[in-house]
């Protein structure tokens, strides 16, 4: 057998593979035997039809399968022994099937990058730590309130922060379109939840019936409306102030808190966001850590695999708001929308493939469990989520997957240089 391997672009490449006449005829033989033996041809005996006749009625198929069996036996070898790393499945093409001649076929294949890590000390990330002040715990208490507050008609003109209960039906040019129209409909105003200028037409408006124009804007999530002018005929059939939640036991119970009175409120409130923050301070860093990898590692990903990782986030964006791919149109969700972090989500995965390599990192059972005697912990019965978490292997796998993370993460703390990034607990909202 003969390869030859040709660098198309970027990192596309295309193997050549020949192989010998006779592996060709010596399967051919073989099979046109097997074919001998059961044959059923009138004016032969079973088992005695010649070849000549054999081979001008089956010989078209068994021709068939021995190129379709040469070209899977040959391919894993072939890029086996020539250390290639396919991202994608080959395209093949059979440039000679003569039988007299070495058969030679072509497949065309995406390979991944061959990456050396580079770890530059003249790049830093950034290092997060979050302050919070008193305005913010303050602004959280409030939040809690207005959340586990009371809904009340009120007879007046709506206004920011009101719940109003509403109709309506959407038109395009006259005509309706899909998920134009909904039933007693919540929605707060002030909550930017709906289109541009929905909210607005809203707010100083009592009971009635009445029309709001907007326009859907131009990066809405559904191609076909992207920067459409839409009519909403809205029927607003009540207007709601909050009344907020009273800090008692009450609300003590419904926050899980085991706790007798305010002061004691505010100190696990205190205790909450401090346990936040350290979670946000790890994500930020790590955040701003991966994307200075990735700026000092430049390299290609494959194209197939990129649009693998594409169709994965489309899936899981059309699963949260209840669609599959089926029941969606090619406009929800555009899958040119996910390109560019599918893009980086793959680059980050390949060179962190490499960093685990360049830092021999490994994960044992020990470590394992240690992580899942932690996670229990958040549990009312540990020990049952402990039993339960055994008979789950996609989970345990990625538990392995966080440890391992963990530890590369900490090998980079030492490698890289960071600098530190003070930000307010307010600025989180826009992280």
């Amino acid at each position: 057998m003969k390869v030859n391997i040709k660098k198309l672009k970027d990192l596309e490449r295309k193997i050549t593979i020949s192989i010998p006449v006779e592996d060709y005829a010596s399967k051919f033989s073989s099979k046109l035997k097997n074919v001998k033996t059961k044959a059923k041809v009138d004016g032969f005996r079973k088992g005695n039809v010649p070849n000549d006749v054999l081979e001008q009625r089956y010989g078209q198929s068994i021709h068939a399968e021995v190129i379709n069996e040469l070209i899977q036996e040959s391919y894993p070898k072939a890029i086996s022994e020539n250390n290639v790393r396919p991202a994608s499945s080959p395209q093949v093409t059979i440039d000679t099937e003569d039988p007299k001649k070495p058969i030679t076929y072509s497949a065309t294949i995406e390979v991944f990058p061959e990456i050396k890590p580079k770890l530059s000390r003249w790049s830093s990330y950034e290092e997060y730590s979050i302050e919070i002040e008193e305005s913010d715990i303050d602004l959280a208490i409030n939040d809690i309130k207005k959340r586990y507050g009371d809904w009340n008609d009120v007879s007046r003109k709506a206004q920011t922060d009101d719940q109003v209960i509403i109709d309506f039906l959407g038109k395009i040019d006259g005509e309706e379109f899909e998920g134009n129209s909904s039933k007693d409909f919540k929605l707060i105003l002030g909550s930017k939840s709906m289109i541009p200028g929905f909210e607005d037409g809203i707010i100083g408006k009592e009971v009635s019936k009445f029309n709001i124009n907007c326009k859907f804007p131009d990066d809405y999530f559904k191609k076909d409306l992207a920067g459409v002018d839409v009519e909403f005929e809205v029927d607003l059939k009540n207007v709601q102030e909050i009344t907020e939640a009273k800090i008692d036991q009450e609300l003590f119970t419904k926050l899980q808190m085991e706790i007798k009175d305010k002061s004691e409120f505010r100190d696990e409130i205190i205790k909450r966001m401090r346990n936040e923050v350290l979670i946000q301070e790890k994500e930020l860093t790590k955040e701003s850590m991966y994307e200075t990898l990735l700026k000092t590692n430049s390299f290609k990903a494959p194209n197939s695999t990129i649009k693998e990782q594409a169709d994965l986030m489309r899936k899981d964006a059309l699963m949260r708001i209840g669609h599959t791919e089926e029941n969606a149109g090619d406009d929800l969700f555009p899958i040119d929308t996910f390109q560019e972090r599918a893009d980086k989500r793959v680059r980050l995965d390949l060179l962190f493939a490499e960093l685990i390599k360049h830092f021999e990192i490994t994960v044992d059972k020990g470590q394992i469990d240690n992580f899942i005697e932690e996670e229990s912990k958040r549990y009312k019965d540990p020990d049952q989520y402990k039993k339960w978490i055994e008979g789950q292997p996609q989970q345990l796998e990625q538990f392995r997957m966080i440890v391992l993370e963990e530890q590369l993460v900490e090998k980079l703390k030492n490698a890289l240089k960071s600098k530190k990034k003070v930000i307010k607990f307010s600025e989180l909202a826009n992280k």
